[in-house]
Order: C-alpha cells, then sequence, then structure tokens
C-alpha cells in the first residue's frame, strides 16, 4: 500500500491534469510507443511553441483527472504508452502537429480528443489537422472584410475622377458652346 505521502502526491497530479483538461479547448491524446529521444524533442518543442502543453501521462492517473470533466468516454482508449496534449487557445494545434508526426512515424498513433468539452472521433481530429493554421485563418478573415471596402475605395476614386475630368472640362466645354451662340448675337456693323 503506498505511503501517504505517495497518494498525496497523487492526488495533486491527478487535481492538475483535471484542471489542464478543464481549462484546454482542444486536446489529443496519442500512444507515443515506438519513438526515439530526437524526435520526441522535437516534436516537444513544436507543440511547446504552438502554444500546447504536451505531457506523457499513467492511464490511471489520467483515468481519474477525466472523472466528472465531461470526457470519461476516453478512458476506453487509455492502455498502453499515453501521452496528452492540451492547448488552452487554440483548436487545431494540437492535432494538426500530432497528426502530421503520426504519418511520419509508423509506431505514434492517435487514439483519441476532445474539443470545446466534447469527445471528438479520430475522423474528426484528422479534419481539424488538415485546417489551415490559426494565422492563415484570420488573415482569410481579415481579408474577406478588407475586399468589400478595397473595392468601395476604388469605386469611390472612380467617381471622383470622372466628375474631376467632368469639372475641369466644363469651362472649355461651356465657352466653346457659348462662342458660336455670341457670334450668331452679336450685330454686324455694316
Amino acid at each position: 500500500m503506498p505511503s501517504a505521502k505517495i497518494l498525496e502526491q497523487k492526488k495533486q497530479q491527478v487535481a492538475v491534469l483535471s484542471e489542464k483538461i478543464n481549462k484546454s479547448v482542444a486536446g489529443v491524446i496519442v500512444d507515443y510507443k515506438g519513438i526515439n529521444v530526437a524526435d520526441d524533442t522535437v516534436l516537444r518543442a513544436d507543440l511547446r511553441k504552438a502554444g500546447v502543453d504536451y505531457a506523457v501521462v499513467k492511464n490511471t492517473l489520467l483515468t481519474l483527472a477525466l472523472k466528472g470533466t465531461g470526457l470519461e468516454e476516453l478512458t476506453g482508449i487509455l492502455e498502453g504508452t499515453t501521452a496528452l496534449a492540451v492547448s488552452e487557445t487554440d483548436c487545431v494545434a494540437s492535432a494538426k502537429i500530432l497528426s502530421q508526426f503520426a504519418d511520419k512515424h509508423e509506431n505514434f498513433s492517435i487514439k483519441g480528443g476532445f474539443l470545446e468539452g466534447e469527445v471528438i472521433s479520430l475522423e474528426k481530429i484528422d479534419s481539424l489537422a488538415k485546417l489551415p493554421s490559426r494565422e492563415v485563418l484570420l488573415a482569410t478573415v481579415a481579408a474577406a472584410f478588407q475586399a468589400p471596402m478595397a473595392s468601395f475605395a476604388r469605386a469611390v476614386k472612380a467617381v471622383a475622377e470622372k466628375d474631376g475630368e467632368t469639372t475641369e472640362d466644363a469651362p472649355a466645354e461651356a465657352a466653346a458652346d457659348a462662342a458660336p451662340a455670341a457670334e450668331e448675337a452679336a450685330p454686324t456693323a455694316e
């Protein structure tokens, strides 16, 4: 039987895991067996750079941490080696990075995941992985908002330029039209 000190440490680990899961918008659970230290180091660096918290976890501790989160369904996949990747802000980053890594490493596989407090299928994780990055999506949205304004600005400029030509040409045209009329109206000195 474990000592009281060890039980307290495990309770703290479960509490920390549970808090991470509850604060996260998305998470992916993977089976990390068969990867070497160099590959693992690169993977962790990529995840860290994307703001994803990644850690190897014991299945029993993760099972306890999932209780009360609404994600208890994930306990069925907790066998073998397990690592958890969670993000508090980015719904796509963990799925994208881990899916790309799994494609390149035969023994590394995705077990399951969650999004916005709901368990999602492997197909949904794959769909998330194929989405453009957050920065690309934001740039696309910004361009979509900017396009109508740019079109409107070009239209206003074209109208202003057209009106400018008409206004500049108007005095010359008026003078040309007035000259023959003035000649007809003037009395001749014969």
